[in-house]
């Protein structure tokens, strides 16, 4: 079988982002992908390793802000390589959304403040269906794709990453 069949998908970059009220974490996907127009869904795909996951699913509910080609490997690394479990990837002061999730504006195109409402468990991921209860736009940038990130930034997949082929 030939898995580099699969890198000729298209994805995005994105940060998911989670405060439970005592914990908070954000980490980069490549899953994000709106579901459904009515109700309003999208999901996204996170590997149980990472600490993000589990303030996700003690929270309820996630942001996620698709990256902008303004995005360099400094700004992806702070959330791509670093674990929240040790690393304050918010620090004070720190924008919020109605749910009260973190987010970063810059590097970023929109916020989506989704409510989960479905979690599936697909081996090392679980797919978070989130319902879209706010969305802003914030940046007419053009997004970061997973094909600029490995051509024009020369990224590597990590390997805990959903699209990562050993």
């Amino acid at each position: 079988m030939d898995k580099s069949a699969l890198f000729t998908f298209s994805s995005g970059l994105y940060v998911v982002s989670a405060s439970d009220g005592e914990r908070q974490s954000g980490c980069v996907v490549n899953t994000g992908l709106q579901l459904t127009s009515e109700p309003l869904q999208v999901m996204v795909a996170v590997n149980k390793g990472n600490f993000t996951e589990q303030v996700i699913e003690s929270a309820g509910h996630f942001a996620l802000t698709p990256l902008t080609q303004e995005a360099d490997m400094v700004h992806i690394g702070r959330f791509g390589f670093r674990t929240g479990a040790d690393f304050d990837k918010y620090p004070e002061p720190v924008r919020r959304t109605s749910l009260g999730d973190p987010y970063e504006e810059k590097c970023a195109a929109a916020v989506l403040t989704c409510s989960v409402r479905q979690t599936l468990d697909v081996g090392t991921h679980v797919v978070f269906v989130g319902e879209v209860v706010d969305a802003e736009v914030l940046s007419k940038a053009e997004p970061l794709t997973y094909a600029y990130y490995h051509s024009v930034l020369k990224g590597k997949t990590p390997p805990k990453a959903s699209s990562f082929v050993g």
